[in-house]
């Protein structure tokens, strides 16, 4: 059982505790009623805000609203004061630019065309928005008169600044080609830079907006001119530099070379002019023929004229080509693209055109020149057809995307060159066979024959262009191995016709050999001309060139002349037969000769010495040119006369068959090798 005091202080505690509880209960349920108030506060003020915005909002909507529409509005107003602006300025654009349309492009071009871009601009607008305005009309006259003016101002810079190039540029060009050291470009310079950059411009706007290619026409018709006109100045200047020193030049640019300049002479081609010189070198060994006509005319005279007009035209292709080069590049720059072929095409026309007639022209002469029998002019064919074919590749190239007319005038004239060509090598061939034999215009003397020279002079010629004297034969050929030939095949061609020229040389040389009545001085004849033949292939190509189909030539030619110095040395035996020991009578030693005998030895002393005198006589007025066969003739003939006369002398000298030997034995053994040593010397 609890105690009374336990329980006491147990309820005391229990009761303090419950009023503390009440307490906080009351606290709780004070705290509640005002957070109740509170909201219903909150829920009254809430209420009022919302029906004061709903208030606000029913109110500035339509503000707004009404301000959008302002500032729509507003902007409207501005584009459409833009545009008016816009649409007035086009109105302004005639009177705004008249001045400068008028006053032209020349020095302010970039100011021209802006002025132009905007009556472009205003044409475009009053074609798209007022067709009927008379502004269309004035801004159109505006701008047609503007183009105008810059079709003007294109012609003009062209005009003023094309330059013929001169023919030291040209030709200072040309001539690096053969140089092995490799040197600085020559510069072409068709336009100063400024000039060209304004053509460029004015070009290209014609093209987009001026829809006009006339200007084309005009760039073509004013650099063809000036291409034509270069390449007639480099012929003149070669026909003036000839009439003055001989040579044509191309002195050194002095702004491009370190050293001093100089005259360099260009490189002349191989014309009529090395075989003389040959012929001459064989004339100072006693080999050249000045006696004795043909009626093939000589291959001297007028060689220079010949050289100068060969050379020229040799010069002249070589200029178009790199002339062409050049304007054709220039081209790319001011013509569009879809008409530079065409534009450049007609660029060329006039300069090609001069070049391929003055090519017929040569052609046209070379035939009258066959049909006379002058050779010396078809041989300048040679030259121009060799270089017209070295050339081809680079004019094929040049023209490249023109017509085919123009693509087909060189090739048109090779074939023209390579068929009177070998027209002229057939009728030479001819001529030399059918040579007449003209007792007038035969050598009095026996030494070489014109024809001979001629011919030998005509075949060296050749030397200088056997690739090209092989092609003419070659085309001649009906063969299919004729259409790709090989140069061994032309070569050979080239070696059989030279053999047929030597040929028909050496029958007509035969033919006119019986002209003489001597026939010592026939087999003199032949001699000569056959070691004049035989010295000339030997210092030259010509031997090889032979040999191809003829490997004995040289052997052949060599038993001839020993066959005509045979021929001769018998011209001596009525001479010698008196003499000779099968003729001499026979008598005892110590015996008196009887007079039949002293008869017979005083006619074999006068005959010997009559026949020497007539012999030594007529062949002192012969020609031996050739001073090694000469010798060789006299010695061999001398030995045979002195070795019999000194032995006639010795069996007779001391027989007593005249009271007179002085008058029988005229001459002593040294004396009669003297008289032979001054055969074929008309000067002693």
């Amino acid at each position: 059982m609890i105690p009374p005091q336990e329980a006491s202080a147990r309820r005391r505690e229990i009761e303090d505790k419950l009023k503390q509880e009440e307490e906080t209960l009351s606290f709780i349920r004070d705290s509640l009623e005002k957070s109740d108030q509170l909201t219903k506060n909150m829920v009254s003020i809430l209420s009022s805000f919302e029906s004061r915005l709903m208030k606000l909002e029913n109110s500035i909507i339509p503000v707004h609203k009404q301000t959008e529409n302002l500032q729509r509005l507003q902007e409207n107003v501005e584009k459409t004061l833009s545009c008016l602006d816009h649409v007035i300025s086009y109105y302004h654009v005639a009177s705004d630019t008249e001045k400068i349309i008028r006053e032209g492009p020349t020095g302010r071009l970039e100011e021209y065309l802006g002025s132009m871009a905007k009556i472009q601009k205003a044409v475009e607008y009053f074609q798209d928005n007022s067709p009927d305005s008379p502004e269309l009309n004035k801004v159109k006259l505006l701008f047609e008169r503007g183009k105008e003016s810059l079709e003007s101002e294109f012609r003009s810079l062209m005009t003023r600044h094309s330059k013929v190039v001169s023919p030291v540029l040209i030709l200072d060009l040309i001539s690096g080609e053969d140089d092995l050291e490799v040197q600085e470009e020559v510069p072409l310079e068709h336009l100063p830079e400024s000039v060209l950059q304004d053509v460029v411009r004015i070009s290209r706007w014609l093209v987009e907006y001026g829809r006009n290619q006339d200007f084309m026409n005009v760039y073509y018709q004013i650099r063809s001119s000036q291409l034509d006109r270069s390449i007639k100045g480099l012929k003149e200047h070669f026909r003036k530099s000839s009439s003055s020193s001989g040579v044509p030049y191309s002195p050194a640019i002095p702004n491009k070379r370190k050293d001093t300049p100089t005259k360099k002479p260009v490189k002349r081609p191989g014309t009529i002019r090395k075989a003389q010189n040959l012929l001459k070198q064989y004339s100072q060994h006693g080999l050249d023929g000045k006696k004795g006509g043909s009626n093939l005319i000589p291959l001297e005279g007028r060689d220079d004229v010949l050289d100068v007009e060969t050379d020229a035209y040799i010069h002249c292709i070589s200029a178009f080509v790199r002339l062409a080069q050049s304007e054709y590049q220039l081209l790319t720059d001011v013509i569009p693209e879809h008409h530079q072929k065409k534009t450049f095409d007609s660029l060329i026309q006039d300069a090609l055109d001069g070049l391929m007639l003055e090519g017929e022209n040569i052609v046209a002469a070379a035939r009258k020149a066959i049909i006379r029998h002058d050779f010396s002019a078809v041989l300048t064919v040679f030259p121009i057809l060799r270089h017209l074919k070295q050339t081809k590749p680079e004019f094929d190239q040049v023209l490249q995307g023109t017509a085919a007319s123009t693509k087909n005038k060189l090739p048109s004239l090779i074939t023209s060159m390579e068929t009177v060509g070998a027209k002229a090598l057939e009728d030479f061939a001819d001529n030399i066979k059918n040579d007449p034999d003209k007792e007038y215009n035969m050598p009095k003397d026996g030494t070489v024959h014109e024809l001979t020279s001629n011919a030998i002079l005509f075949l060296q010629q050749l030397l200088d262009f056997q690739e090209t004297a092989g092609a003419m034969l070659a085309s001649q050929e009906t063969s299919s191995s004729a259409t790709s030939y090989s140069s061994e095949f032309s070569r050979r061609l080239l070696s059989t016709y030279i053999c047929k020229v030597l040929g028909n040389l050496q029958l007509n040389l035969l033919s006119k050999s019986k002209v003489y009545e001597d026939p010592a001085l026939s087999a003199i004849f032949l001699h000569n001309n056959y070691n004049y033949i035989l010295k000339a292939l030997e210092k030259s190509e010509l031997i090889q060139l032979v040999a191809v189909t003829q490997k004995t030539a040289e052997r052949s030619y060599r038993e001839h002349i020993e066959q005509q110095i045979q021929t001769y040395q018998r011209s001596w035996l009525k001479v010698t037969d008196y003499i000779a020991e099968k003729n001499l009578p026979v008598f005892q030693p110590g015996v008196k000769l009887r007079d039949k005998e002293r008869q017979m030895i005083k006619e074999r002393f006068k005959g010997f010495n009559d026949g020497l005198e007539e012999l030594c006589k007529i062949q002192k007025a012969w020609a031996i040119p050739d001073t090694e066969q000469r010798d060789k003739i006299r010695q061999a003939q001398k030995n045979i006369v002195k070795e019999t006369y000194g032995a006639f002398l010795h069996r007779f000298g001391s027989v007593p068959f005249t009271k007179n030997p002085e008058k029988y034995m005229k001459y002593r053994v040294e004396q009669v090798g003297d008289m032979i040593d001054r055969l074929f010397d008309t000067s002693a």
